[in-house]
């Protein structure tokens, strides 16, 4: 079992930056995988980040160049960090991760870009 809490979400402005942050009860080393995914309103969850236990990561498209993901493995936390946000990024975020036998999720932070 493992339970995942992510917090960081909020209101941001067109532009700007938000952290968002994925604390695991337990080692993360245990994940082969860890990530961030995304829903918008009447839209299906999408994966926007990825990073493996390795430190390899993988980004949705839309995001290259203005989110970053990385682990800290003594503080059982993934990050992301989030610039240029724009208004297509307001979704809820949900933290993911993998492991054999388990894929595990977190509550969602509400992200709102918006002027």
């Amino acid at each position: 079992q493992a339970q995942l809490v992510e917090s960081g979400g909020g209101l941001v402005q067109p532009g700007g930056s938000l952290r968002l942050s994925c604390v695991a009860s337990g080692s993360i080393s245990r994940f082969y995988a860890m990530g961030w995914y995304r829903q918008a309103p009447g839209k299906q969850r999408e994966l926007v980040a990825i990073i493996t236990s390795s430190g390899s990561t993988h980004y949705e498209d839309s995001v290259k160049g203005r989110f970053t993901i990385s682990r800290d493995n003594a503080e059982n936390t993934v990050y992301l960090q989030m610039n240029s946000l724009k208004p297509e990024d307001t979704a809820v975020y949900y933290c993911n991760a993998v492991r054999i036998g388990g894929t595990y999720w977190g509550q969602g932070t509400q992200v709102t870009v918006s002027s």
